[in-house]
């Protein structure tokens, strides 16, 4: 690759505003927010339309470069991070194509950051129900190229269901023009599906059709105090019985809320000496009768013995406030040493099981380990941290042997070791381990067809054995 006719080629493109090659104004976009992942690009291109991204692609491959793609730069797994590759950012592809409230449908381009569809979508009195911390920075394209989950899976599903069509460039420069907006398409195969959850391995997404809803006219947040893992599942099946209402079930438990309130600035304990707590969200069209609904609920769970306490949001600041302990978990824990974090999922009849066996088998493995464990245990996926044990050297901690105990365990209950982060370059060993052959064999003949000479993020995901 002769990176200066690249770059000549790519400039003469894009304008000097769309190329990078300064080390400056390449650093934000060659580290992963954690730290974790740190990488180098000879340079960055940023196309501002579908035909600028599919010239970026036709310049690449006819220099013998690879590409990795990057949306916001809020992934976990390293797949966004080059390693001398070309990157491509679709940050100016940041367009609102079209909103058709009639149709509940919106067409973003693929550098839209959540938050701004969120937005456009409730300006039309729509919703579009993807939630997650970073919603403030991540990108449509990234969130569609990682099946991004969050806390309303529950009730909406993951991105994968959000999804009507798919604009896309593939890995020789050609564009897929699948920008639909049918809930019924019944011709054949649904290509769109390739590209969501495939970490930018099969080509570059630049836009999507996109599903809206109804705005819900009420919500009502509630925070339980509950033993455990075993009466949360139970509260879970009454709460969405008796209410069909809810749109979110968190789960945290007692040293995860221990450690927001020791570590993260201006955080209280809204349940002090609950072993174990569940945050629970409710929309509905309508106000009327759904307070009722949860109240009544609520009371059967405390009758049962399936909580032992309930608070109830009695506006929007509390219900923030409640959402708030959640939302700092991941900054609670970090300061916290040595740790080996998981994504996991089992299905939701399992979660307590998966939780006393995969904490026993820590504890085995390390006496003294610290967990936390919280997440959407509505939906089966768990973000379980195991930290290292208090005055235990930092590299006397057996984290790679524990991340492997927690997949061995979410394994046996026929559960997944990335429930909503990906695989990236952090897990493509484990991949290969826990994936069944069939599987891999064909996501890599897929993946040969549409990208034989591996041009698009070839380190993340797979490799193009066979």
């Amino acid at each position: 690759m002769n990176t200066t006719d690249l770059v000549a080629k790519l400039t003469a493109r894009l304008g000097p505003k769309g190329v990078l090659t300064d080390a400056a104004a390449l650093s934000p976009y060659l580290t992963e927010w954690r730290g974790k992942f740190s990488g180098r690009t000879p340079v960055a291109a940023l196309p501002q339309s579908t035909a600028e991204a599919a010239d970026v692609v036709r310049i690449c491959v006819e220099s013998g470069a690879s590409i990795t793609t990057q949306g916001g730069n809020t992934g976990l797994v390293g797949g966004q991070i080059p390693d001398g590759e070309v990157l491509v950012s679709l940050k100016r592809m940041n367009r609102i194509r079209e909103i058709d409230a009639d149709n509940d449908s919106l067409i973003a381009e693929a550098g839209c950051v959540l938050a701004g569809v969120q937005q456009a979508a409730a300006d039309s009195d729509r919703l579009f129900p993807l939630s997650l911390a970073s919603e403030g920075s991540a990108t449509i394209g990234g969130l569609i190229s990682t099946n991004a989950g969050g806390v309303h899976v529950l009730r909406y599903g993951m991105m994968r269901e959000l999804v009507l069509g798919i604009e896309a460039v593939l890995p020789d420069g050609r564009v897929l023009n699948g920008l639909k907006a049918l809930r019924k398409d019944n011709t054949g195969y649904d290509l769109k599906q390739l590209f969501i959850g495939a970490e930018g391995t099969l080509g570059i997404v630049t836009a999507a059709t996109l599903k809206l809803f109804p705005r819900p006219r009420a919500r009502e947040v509630a925070l339980l105090g509950v033993e455990g893992p075993r009466p949360a599942l139970a509260l879970l099946h009454r709460v969405k019985a008796m209410t069909g209402a809810v749109s979110a079930f968190e789960v945290m438990n007692r040293l995860s809320v221990d450690l927001v309130v020791q570590n993260v600035p201006n955080m209280r304990d809204p349940l002090p000496g609950a072993p174990f707590m569940v945050l629970i969200e409710f929309e509905a069209a309508h106000a009327e009768g759904l307070r009722d609904a949860i109240e009544h609920a609520l009371a059967g769970a405390l009758e049962a013995g399936e909580a032992q306490t309930a608070l109830i949001a009695e506006n929007a600041s509390q219900a923030r406030d409640f959402w708030r302990v959640r939302e700092a978990i991941s900054a609670g824990h970090k300061p916290e040493g040595a740790q080996a974090n998981h994504d996991v999922s089992v299905p939701v009849s399992k979660t307590p099981d998966f939780l006393a066996r995969t904490d026993a088998a820590m504890q085995a493995r390390c006496p003294g380990v610290r967990i936390v464990a919280f997440g959407h245990m509505g939906d089966g996926n768990f973000h379980y941290s195991a930290m290292q044990p208090i005055g235990m050297a930092p590299d006397a901690f057996p984290g790679a042997a524990l991340t492997q105990t927690v997949y061995d365990v979410a394994a046996s209950f026929g559960g997944s070791i990335s429930a909503e982060h990906g695989i990236g370059v952090a897990r493509k060993a484990d991949l290969v381990r826990f994936k069944d052959a069939e599987s891999l064999s064909l996501m890599r003949t897929l993946k040969h067809a549409l990208d034989p000479m591996n041009v698009m993020n070839p380190r993340a995901l797979l490799t193009t054995e066979v």
